[in-house]
C-alpha cells in the first residue's frame, strides 16, 4: 500500500496551500470512511465543474483554479486522500465525445478529438476498491441540468455527463462506487500508481495546433457554457 500513498509532483500534497487546507478542514481527525467522505464532498462540490489549462497539472493549481474535470479533479482527489493516510490509484480510459457535446458545439465540436482521456480514483477502504468517478460534477451544475432536462429521467448523455439514471445518478459516496460519466468509455487502460504513471503511457490526442487552440480557446468557451447552466441561464 505503500505505492498508493506517494507524493509525486503532481500530488504535491506537501505543497503550503494543500497543507493550509488540510489544517483547516481538519479532515485528519476524522475516521477512514468520514475522511474519504469529506475529501470526496469537497471535490466534488466546493471544487466546480469545469476545464482546466492541460490534465497535467499539479493538484495546488486546481485547487487554486477552483475548478477540473475528470483528470485534474482525480489528481485534487487522490493528494488529498494521500495526505491524509489513504492509499488510492488512478484508473485510466477514454470517453467518447459526445459526452462534452454541448459544452463544446459546433466547430469547435469536430475539431476535438473523438477519443478523450478520462480517469477515476479507486480508494482502499475496508479492505475494497471503491472506484469515485461520481466526483467530477458538482451538484449545483447537475441541478440546473437536471431541471432544463426535466423531461429525462433514465439515459443523458452530452454537458460533461453520461449516465443511465440521470434523475438520480450514483454520486453519493456511502462505501459505494459512484459514477457520472462511465457510460461514456470506450477504452480501458487499466490501473497506474500514480497520474505520472498514467500520463507517462497516455496522453490527450491533440497536436501542437490543437493543443494551444484548446489551452487559449475551447477551453473558456466550455467554462462559460458551463457556467450559464449552473447559473440557470
Amino acid at each position: 500500500m505503500e505505492n498508493y500513498l506517494n507524493e509525486t509532483n503532481i500530488l504535491d500534497y506537501s505543497n503550503t496551500s494543500i497543507q493550509k487546507l488540510l489544517e483547516q478542514k481538519e479532515w485528519g481527525n476524522l475516521n477512514t470512511v468520514c475522511k474519504v467522505k469529506a475529501i470526496y464532498n469537497f471535490v466534488g462540490d466546493e471544487i466546480k465543474f469545469g476545464y482546466n489549462v492541460s490534465d497535467y497539472i499539479p493538484a495546488s493549481q486546481v485547487l487554486k483554479d477552483g475548478y477540473g474535470q475528470c483528470n485534474t479533479k482525480a489528481t485534487l482527489l487522490m493528494t488529498l486522500l494521500r495526505a491524509v493516510g489513504i492509499p488510492n490509484r488512478i484508473h485510466g480510459f477514454t470517453i467518447d465525445k459526445a459526452l462534452q457535446k454541448g459544452a463544446i458545439t459546433g466547430f469547435w465540436y469536430n475539431l476535438s478529438p473523438k477519443n478523450i482521456l478520462h480517469s477515476w480514483v479507486e480508494v482502499w477502504v475496508n479492505d475494497q476498491w471503491y472506484f469515485l468517478e461520481g466526483v467530477i460534477i458538482d451538484k449545483l451544475y447537475l441541478t440546473k441540468l437536471q431541471k432544463q432536462n426535466q423531461d429525462c429521467r433514465t439515459t443523458f448523455c452530452g454537458f460533461g455527463v453520461y449516465t443511465d439514471s440521470f434523475e438520480n445518478p450514483p454520486i453519493e459516496w456511502n462505501n459505494n462506487n459512484t459514477f457520472i460519466q462511465n457510460k461514456g468509455i470506450n477504452q480501458d487502460f487499466g490501473v497506474f500508481d500514480t497520474p505520472n504513471d498514467f500520463y507517462s503511457k497516455h496522453k490527450q490526442k491533440l497536436n501542437v495546433f490543437k493543443r494551444f487552440v484548446f489551452r487559449n480557446i475551447v477551453r473558456h468557451i466550455m467554462n462559460n457554457n458551463v457556467e450559464r447552466i449552473r447559473s440557470g441561464k
